[in-house]
Order: structure tokens, then sequence, then C-alpha cells
């Protein structure tokens, strides 16, 4: 089975080359007023409309620390707190935001997972 997860914007162009040359997803398919992107196995909707879903969290994981940490320098201007541990959740994560003003996370579980959709994807 497959997904993908859309949300509104107001500035459908800005976002899509944000989330490619920031956090370096791919474009996917192109369609009038829509932008799919895609990370690993995420696809992302980006929709042209009247109002921006800014209540989303969007969740980008990774295998180790040093990945957050590469993503962190890239967004430490963006970065509303620093990378640390999360001991509820064992994960190492920081949180920014994007130009609509929507949360990002970036990630990495700090207990075993199945690493099958990683290893698929050249991680591991």
């Amino acid at each position: 089975m497959a997904g993908l997860v859309f949300v509104r914007t107001q500035q459908q162009q800005q976002l899509c080359r944000f989330y490619t040359e920031r956090v370096g997803m791919g474009v996917w398919l192109e369609q009038p007023r829509i932008c799919i992107l895609h990370h690993e196995n995420m696809l992302l909707g980006f929709q042209e409309a009247d109002v921006s879903d800014i209540d989303t969290l969007l969740t980008f994981f990774y295998p180790t620390r040093e990945h957050v940490d590469a993503m962190y320098r890239e967004f430490s201007y963006e970065a509303t707190g620093k990378p640390q541990e999360n001991e509820r959740y064992r994960i190492y994560n920081f949180f920014a935001r994007d130009p609509d003003g929507r949360r990002i996370e970036f990630q990495c579980f700090l207990h075993d997972i199945d690493t099958a959709a990683l290893q698929c994807r050249g991680f591991t």
C-alpha cells in the first residue's frame, strides 16, 4: 500500500523550492497548482489554496544522530531549539519552521526499529 499526504498552502512554488533545496526532497509529480515531493518512503503534496494548513507537523527521520546534526546545521536559523534527546519517545530531534510557519521535525530513533525501509533506500 502507498499513501500521499496533501498540505494546502498559499505559496506552493516557494514551499516546493524550500523542501527540495533545503530538506533534500525530490519532485515526484507536478500537476496544476500541485507539487508532490518524495523523501525516502514519504510522499508529500503541496496544493495551492486560499489558506495554508500550518497546524500540520511534518517529521523527517534519519538513521543516526549525525544525520540529524547535519540537518540542524542546515536549519540553525529556522530551528526553534538545538537537537536533544527525548527520553519519552527515545528519539533525538529538533524542530524548525518552513516558510508557511509550519513545524517540521528532524529526528532519529534511539532504539532498534525495523530497518527494512532504511535498507532498501541505502541508509544502512
